[in-house]
């Protein structure tokens, strides 16, 4: 919702800061029919999000680029001159961990005939990107000061409360994005998109597990629109999936997408010996405009942990009601679906519809910026527990 956003023991190490001057890239020639996805899995730097932004910043183009076959292209990987002593006193850097992973990325380099010799035939040093210039976890780019860009100027300073959660990783998918904007209603001759209110809920859930020092994943994306006070939230089509792709249109596909990219975090994750790892998928109903619903949960059936989970976190709303409004009562229910993230995405989920978009009762539970800041606390508190 880039260390989850993601975290080798990535988890357990400082992020360093260096500066981005005089910087050199390697530079490549496009293979007729390659796309910028097949070029960075190809160079092995296609898991982290931040590789893919500088390579369209470093090449001048967008997400939806189309690359030019004989044509060169700067990749988001470094070259620095190797001094024949060790790739840290090379570098200037001191984590070892960190220069353990370079050297085994330009072993894997050297195998698959990317690089013609090794570092020390030729002298210079292949880092990727984001070992150098990315935080794992959601993207902070000066981390020194905990800043986080994709929650917005307003709220993207995030001091650390504590670290409660360090070490467990969130995946935070809001539903729908890109071309398709979900669940619509009007009001008052405003569009509302399922997409928008839903993203801005995942951002405050995102925003709250930082704060405990929790690895978190956006699963998709938007650069412009942090988190947002407004009401009535602007429909827009430029989310991007974690891994920076255009999110299809096709359903089977655009989920399939987010699947992938979870599931591959999630098996790095589990290889560093990770043991908590959750997502919550978060969406908006859509319903006759005078049925009005609570918020309910849904888990994968058989997953006695997914239903645990799943209880958890309606029987917070239950009680969080209860205290807020005093006789309101909560209807929010918990089931099994067969719902296709559910039953393929390999951390234990939750499925969340947070009301009916076209009930103007509901509406008002994520319309307005305080109601989606206390469902976003609150879901947060089910999520951890």
């Amino acid at each position: 919702m880039g260390k989850i956003i993601f975290l080798y023991l990535f988890l357990f190490i400082p992020i360093l800061s260096f500066a981005q001057d005089n910087l050199t890239f390697h530079k490549v020639k496009i293979e007729q029919g390659e796309t910028i996805k097949s070029l960075l899995k190809k160079y092995q730097v296609d898991i982290e999000n931040c590789n893919f932004q500088k390579f369209y910043k470093l090449n001048k183009l967008t997400p939806t680029s189309k690359l030019m076959a004989n044509k060169e292209y700067y990749l988001p990987v470094l070259l620095y001159s190797f001094n024949g002593k060790s790739i840290r006193s090379s570098i200037d850097i001191d984590d070892w961990q960190i220069a353990y992973r370079i050297d085994l990325y330009n072993k894997k380099m050297l195998d698959a005939g990317k690089r013609k010799k090794s570092i020390h035939e030729s002298k210079i040093i292949w880092v990727p990107y984001h070992e150098m210039f990315c935080k794992e976890e959601i993207r902070a780019e000066q981390s020194s000061k905990r800043i986080f860009p994709i929650f917005g100027k307003k709220y993207e300073k995030i001091p650390l409360k504590d670290k409660k959660l360090t070490g467990k990783v969130y995946y935070i998918d809001a539903g729908h994005g890109g071309p398709d904007p979900g669940a619509n209603a009007k009001l008052n001759g405003h569009r509302m998109c399922e997409d928008e209110y839903a993203y801005d809920i995942c951002l405050r859930v995102a925003r709250n597990l930082v704060e405990h020092g929790a690895i978190v994943y956006m699963v998709t994306r938007d650069v412009n629109d942090g988190i947002r006070d407004e009401q009535l939230l602007k429909c827009d089509s430029d989310e991007l999936s974690y891994e920076g792709e255009a999110i299809p249109i096709n359903q089977k596909q655009r989920l399939n997408q987010r699947c992938h990219s979870v599931n591959k975090l999630y098996m790095k994750h589990k290889k560093q010996g990770v043991k908590s790892q959750r997502q919550i998928i978060i969406h908006v109903d859509s319903r006759n405009k005078s049925m009005q619903t609570d918020v309910f949960f849904y888990y994968k059936a058989g997953v006695k942990e997914g239903k645990d989970l799943a209880e958890k976190m309606q029987s917070t709303l239950e009680l969080k009601y209860k205290t807020a409004q005093p006789g309101r009562g909560y209807d929010g229910e918990v089931s099994s679906r067969d719902l296709y993230q559910l039953k393929y995405s390999k951390p234990l989920s939750v499925y969340v519809e947070i009301g009916n978009i076209r009930n103007s009762f509901d509406q008002q539970r994520f319309m307005y910026e305080n109601n989606r800041q206390a469902l976003a606390n609150w879901l947060y508190e089910g999520f951890i527990k």
